[in-house]
């Protein structure tokens, strides 16, 4: 029967994925970053879109934002198999292509990621913006190789974005290894287990190991390279040529396996698919393609609404949330993050009568998605909740 149960949901998450099959439209930005002296970062960008092209007009929507930076001597456009099918799948891809030189300083790469994240917000809210009111609460820091590294720089001691994916990250200067024991949001690291330009033994074992997340997942590709994170590119295959003439793994076979993970996880962390983290855990278990580390809970919270007059609201919410109990009795309210994990809030009492009201302080939080347990009389609820 578990077998069986698990094919299910698997097959239920991949239609969900496909179903939404939007065009992909691209536009080329420069922001200028005040607070660095007006840096210029230049900027790709490919999105949901009406129908496919430059600038065509946005889909009708709110998408989450992934931040992507390239490796060292690469450019965003060896990354197509990855943002084409991410801006298919709804989400709005920021492809920064700084620091793409001989002499990449890694500390302005990582400052470009982080600062995309936040700007994009901006454009979110700014009614003169191609992006206003289609960018979401969730947003996630990707990279590969060079880009990677600076991801962990990015993301030290930034709990701005939701969650972060690296893909055969390399040490920068300064230390992403180091940087990592200030990251504190869900991560999840991928490496290939042959990769001879950024061993993992020397490169994403010991971040992965560094990094303070509460929740992170390191997937080992058997058999992948450093290079077959991209599509084809002459630098990184000429690097790889020099330790490795002969890559066990095919591109796309590689391309696939990461695909495969990485939309199941952003699927959840980003669009709250809760679908999809059981299908996530349930391919690291059954998966021949790869080895697997994490400290995550194996499943995460699901919603389960008994039929009741309970009610929450409002929802969003940006500081306050207000739970009426429906019924009278002993309560208790707890409030978790997006895996279940920690618990942030808990508010305990009597209600006296069915219309009595608790309302939560969640101001304290940052934006993103939570459950919210409501045990009413022994009756509990878990509600999904978005802070933003």
């Amino acid at each position: 029967m578990k077998k069986i149960f698990t094919l299910s949901v698997l097959l239920t998450v991949a239609f969900a994925l496909q179903s939404f099959a939007q065009s992909v439209g691209y536009s080329a930005v420069t922001y200028t970053d005040a607070s660095r002296s007006n840096r210029s970062v230049t900027t790709e960008i490919y999105y949901p879109a009406t129908s496919a092209g430059s600038n065509t007009p946005i889909a009708s929507g709110q998408f989450p934002v992934i931040v992507f930076g390239h490796g060292f001597m690469m450019t965003y456009s060896a990354y197509a198999y990855f943002y084409n099918a991410m801006a298919a799948l709804g989400y709005i891809v920021v492809l920064p292509t700084t620091e793409s030189g001989m002499s990449p300083v890694h500390a302005n790469f990582g400052a470009d990621e982080a600062f995309l994240i936040t700007q994009m917000k901006s454009e979110g809210t700014n009614s003169s913006s191609f992006f206003y009111n289609h960018i979401a609460v969730t947003s996630a820091i990707m990279g590969h190789s060079m880009g990677g590294g600076a991801a962990f720089l990015a993301c030290e001691n930034n709990t701005t974005p939701t969650c972060m994916v690296t893909f055969a990250e390399a040490e920068t200067t300064p230390s992403s290894m180091a940087a990592a024991r200030s990251v504190t949001i869900p991560a999840l690291v991928l490496s290939g287990s042959v990769d001879c330009v950024a061993p993992p033994a020397t490169n994403q074992v010991p971040t992965y190991d560094s990094l303070a997340s509460a929740c992170k997942v390191f997937i080992s590709i058997t058999g992948g390279c450093h290079c077959y994170f991209a599509d084809y590119n002459l630098y990184c295959i000429i690097g790889e040529q020099t330790c490795d003439t002969n890559p066990p793994l095919a591109t796309a076979d590689q391309e696939d396996a990461t695909l495969d993970f990485v939309k199941l996880y952003l699927d959840y962390y980003l669009k709250n698919n809760a679908a999809s983290w059981t299908a996530f855990n349930d391919s690291l278990q059954v998966s021949h393609r790869i080895t697997y580390q994490t400290t995550c809970p194996l499943t995460g919270l699901t919603e389960n609404k008994p039929k009741s007059k309970l009610q929450i609201w409002p929802n969003p919410a940006d500081k306050l949330v207000n739970v009426q109990f429906g019924s009278t009795g002993n309560y208790q309210i707890r409030i978790f993050d997006a895996v279940g994990k920690q618990s942030f809030i808990e508010q305990s009492g009597y209600a006296n009568s069915a219309e009595e009201t608790e309302t939560i302080d969640i101001s304290s939080l940052k934006n993103g998605f939570y459950f919210i347990e409501v045990n009413n009389n022994g009756v509990r609820s878990f509600n999904k909740i978005i802070k933003e």
